[in-house]
């Protein structure tokens, strides 16, 4: 959950997504968290599919924006997508 007064940067994940857009993916998410050193990164996911290629981007999403004391937070996400988070075990880590 984001702390009140933390600096926040917000961006938006399109889909669907493919296993070979996940390097490039990482890539530019993590170059915008290097750029804005924010505490919370919010990541409109409208419209993604519910699928095992979307929840690893968003998990490699979530470890590189460790790299950077950052976390990123979900939005808009459909509750199919909710459900293979918390089925696959990272509720804890994705959703607020």
């Amino acid at each position: 959950m984001a702390v009140s007064g933390a600096h926040t940067v917000a961006f938006a994940v399109r889909g669907p997504i493919g296993r070979d857009d996940l390097p490039g993916l990482c890539d530019r998410v993590c170059a915008l968290l290097d750029r804005t050193r924010p505490d919370v990164a919010l990541c409109d996911v409208r419209g993604v599919p519910a699928d095992a290629v979307t929840v690893d981007a968003l998990a490699r999403l979530q470890l590189g924006a460790r790299r950077y004391g950052c976390r990123v937070r979900l939005r808009h996400a459909s509750p199919e997508l909710r459900a293979l988070v918390a089925f696959m075990g990272l509720e804890d880590v994705l959703c607020d």
